[in-house]
């Protein structure tokens, strides 16, 4: 049986705009087939054990050429994949997307479109620019600004474009702005009609050039603007100085900061949400991946076979309810079997992600680690108590071993354990010796240890200021040469958040 290959458009850059189905076709892929400008978060809405194939393609350097990135598709899809192809903006705006389907058509394979939000509208829309206004502009023109000029002939009708449609958004274009241009002014634009060249449109280091038509090839090579970046003309532009609601970020406390981001993938979007609502770059290296323990689920699964007999179950992060549920469900139960037990919730995090199991914890101490548990617990938990504590394999002992010295009988399962992820070390290491980073943060003490694995010493954060979660973390990095500039008084990403504001506002840098 052959399998089936969705065509999906992954929008201009903010990984927010993608489509709910484009998630939905992400969610059952076997394969995906990506470029260079879908940002890489969405890879995330992706099963972690799917194939991920980078066939992205930058001017004059293409990771794969067309006819092989068709003929791939056509390949998987034989294998009887769920491919998806995701591409940035919409597969069929010089996406190339009806080539491949195409080749899929030919050889008799099922596929779908499923469009993304071109960048011709959104990122004019991010830059405070409509493509079309009452009174202004009736009418707007996709163009690609890649053409080669010196290929012997255009398929550009200059005469027709230049003055006969109000809005020309011209997509990769920066290259040939000069001949894009003249032809424009050689054709009737007027060379003081407004225009503008916007970078990174959508994303956080989103910046626009406000120029005209004919100066704004002197002017982009002044600016050292690079690709990717689209060119809009037109006197729609002139609406920019009123509408440019993305840029009012400048305001807010994170704006122009780069910020590592080192939790596990699937955990980092969170945070990164949170400081870029703020004005933040965020840079999501993820520094850990959480894996099956070394022993498997042995443990875990004889706890929750006689999961009745515990007085007290014990959660201290959100990734062990995950994860504890997933083996509860496996062995058919859900939060009825916890039967008389009580449960406690290291943090209000943790506390969440148990409410949504349906389980309203019974003890969620002031303090958001270990220590504040057993205090907390300290009146409940004595002689032959039974105690269960789901957590990760690598978490410090200091807990089970409190309640032991309270009388308790304590049955600690690991439920996860967290490696150091996959991560590109050398080009992590040029951006931080090239000062592209401002802050890194730290959730865990695993979040740590793993960062230094990859970048190799603590040295390579020479100049980068910490942000840490908790008194733990901090410690973490004190033990290897990291002296923390931020403490986070509540352990929870809301708390990190409220700290690295606190922290610009006292006047740091």
């Amino acid at each position: 049986m052959p399998g089936m290959v969705y065509l999906v458009g992954a929008g201009p850059g903010d990984p927010g705009l993608i489509s709910v189905k484009a998630c939905d076709c992400l969610r059952r892929a076997d394969v995906v087939v990506y470029d260079r400008l879908a940002d890489e978060r969405i890879l995330a809405y992706a099963p972690k054990d799917a194939e991920y194939i980078y066939v992205g393609k930058a001017s004059s350097n293409h990771a794969m050429k067309q006819g092989d990135i068709n003929q791939l598709l056509a390949d998987k899809a034989k294998e009887g994949k769920c491919v998806v192809r995701l591409k940035g903006g919409d597969p069929f705006v010089f996406g190339r997307g009806g080539e491949e389907a195409l080749l899929l058509e030919e050889n008799g394979l099922p596929f779908e479109i499923v469009p993304g939000i071109t960048s011709a509208i959104s990122v004019p829309a991010y830059a405070g620019i409509p493509v079309t206004h009452r009174g202004i502009a009736t009418s707007f023109a996709v163009i690609t600004g890649h053409e080669d000029p010196t290929k012997g002939g255009s398929n550009m009708r200059w005469d027709k474009l230049s003055t006969g449609v109000d809005t020309l958004v011209f997509l990769m274009g920066v290259a040939n702005l000069p001949h894009i241009t003249k032809e424009l002014m050689a054709n009737g634009r007027p060379a003081d009609t407004p225009a503008a060249v916007v970078r990174w449109g959508t994303k956080p280091e989103q910046s626009t050039l406000v120029t005209t038509v004919g100066k704004a090839a002197e002017d982009v090579e002044k600016a050292g603007l690079k690709p990717p970046a689209i060119f809009i003309v037109g006197d729609v532009v002139g609406l920019r100085e009123k509408l440019r609601w993305f840029d009012r970020r400048e305001t807010h406390p994170f704006f122009g900061k780069t910020i590592l981001v080192t939790r596990a993938r699937e955990q980092a979007s969170k945070l990164t949400a949170s400081l870029e609502r703020l004005g933040a770059r965020c840079l999501e290296v993820p520094s850990i991946r959480l894996v099956e323990p070394e022993d498997g689920y042995q443990a875990a699964d004889e706890a929750i076979s006689r999961i009745g007999e515990y007085d007290w179950v014990i959660f201290t992060s959100a990734n062990g309810v995950g994860r504890f549920f997933e083996r509860l469900a496996l062995a058919g139960k859900d939060a009825r079997a916890f039967g008389g037990a009580k449960v406690a919730a290291i943090g209000t995090a943790t506390a969440e992600a148990l409410k949504g199991k349906g389980i309203l914890a019974d003890i969620v101490p002031w303090e958001f680690r270990a220590e504040g548990i057993v205090e907390a617990l300290k009146d409940e938990v004595g002689t032959g108590k039974k105690v269960l504590i789901p957590r990760a394999q690598e978490a410090r002992e200091i807990l089970p071993e409190r309640l032991r010295e309270l009388g308790a009988e304590v049955t600690v399962a690991p439920v996860y354990r967290t490696v150091a992820a996959e991560t590109d070390g050398e080009a992590l290491r040029q951006r931080l010796s090239d000062g592209e980073v401002d802050y890194v943060t730290f959730t865990s003490s695993s979040t740590v240890t793993n960062l230094l694995r990859i970048v190799g010493t603590a040295e390579a954060l020479h100049g980068v200021k910490t942000a840490c979660i908790g008194p733990v973390t901090a410690e973490t990095c004190r033990k290897n040469g990291i002296e923390p500039d931020i403490v986070a008084e509540e352990y929870t990403i809301s708390g990190l958040v409220e700290a690295m504001g606190k922290f610009l506002e006292d006047g740091a840098v």
